[in-house]
């Protein structure tokens, strides 16, 4: 295999990567808009032109799905570098200096999701192993819990892809 095919392997895998990251982040936004609407279908049920019962285990509801949410928009933010950083002592290093630092911070936010991710997986298995549900809607606290612990390691990868993205630029 010649190194053209390779490098173009790569890139193939590189960009399919980048889509599935993209299209966990826009899951994230449809499942914000739909907490959205099942958010003011509570309150107007509770209101006083309606007067019903709200949606039941809509709090619940809002507690899961924003945390899923939002880390289904942390890998893409890594990937196009949305993420806020500070420069204000690299701003006179040269450019592959500064890839490089930013590199190794890279690193290190990728080492700190993986350990968020296993933390995470372990609670999830300990709500596993004990039934624990929602009080309201008896959803096993086990799915949202494993569902953030699953995208967290997706960020540690997002991170890591990264760091090598600078890196070659640096080069």
């Amino acid at each position: 295999m010649t190194d053209a095919m390779a490098g173009a392997g790569e890139e193939a895998a590189a960009s399919m990567f980048e889509r599935a990251v993209r299209a966990i982040a826009l899951l994230g936004g449809l499942l914000l808009i739909a907490l959205s609407v099942t958010v003011v279908v509570s309150v107007t049920l509770r209101s006083d032109l309606v007067g019903a019962a709200g949606v039941p285990g809509d709090f619940e509801l809002v507690q899961m799905a924003t945390a899923i949410a939002a880390f289904c928009f942390l890998p893409w933010c890594q990937l196009r570098r949305g993420n806020i950083f500070v420069d204000t002592f690299t701003l006179k290093l040269p450019e592959r200096w500064q890839r490089r630092i930013d590199a190794g911070w890279d690193i290190v936010y990728a080492l700190v999701m993986a350990l968020i991710a296993w933390r995470l997986a372990v609670g999830a298995r300990a709500a596993f192993g004990t039934g624990e549900t929602s009080m309201v809607l008896l959803v096993p606290s086990y799915l949202p819990i494993g569902f953030c612990a699953a995208l967290a390691m997706l960020v540690s990868v997002s991170a890591v892809v990264s760091a090598r993205r600078l890196l070659g630029a640096a080069a």
